[in-house]
């Protein structure tokens, strides 16, 4: 069983940046593949970025890639996404999610635990 908890969200003016973290309960929350997606008012929910079990692999949105950059420390059981050069279309509420599928996953329905997720507000 894996809990998780984000923080980090708020308001910030296009261009800016802010750093989510994912802080995740349980020991074997390293063995697990990471993801972080976003759900906006009136739209689905979608994929934003992932990043393996190991760290060693991160894919991303193309609308995010260059921007946003997925990770994760071990020693502190927790996932981050730093995001640069914000818009206001990356405004919406952002989840993280854990699976122990192998590999990077982009699915949502793959993923097993989440997060009750933080708002992201990008003003222009």
């Amino acid at each position: 069983q894996v809990q998780l908890v984000e923080s980090g969200g708020g308001l910030v003016q296009a261009g800016g940046s802010l750093r989510l973290s994912c802080a995740a309960s349980g020991r074997t929350f390293s063995t697990y593949a990471m993801g972080w997606f976003r759900q906006a008012p009136g739209k689905e929910r979608e994929f934003v970025a992932a990043i393996t079990w190991d760290g060693g692999r991160s894919y991303y949105a193309d609308s995010v890639k260059g921007r946003f950059t997925i990770s994760r420390d071990k020693t502190k059981n927790t996932g981050y996404l730093q995001m640069n050069s914000l818009k206001p279309e990356d405004t919406a509420n952002y989840y993280c999610a854990a699976t122990l599928r192998v590999g990077i996953v982009t699915m949502r329905h793959v993923y097993d635990y989440w997060g009750q997720g933080t708002q992201v507000t990008v003003s222009s």
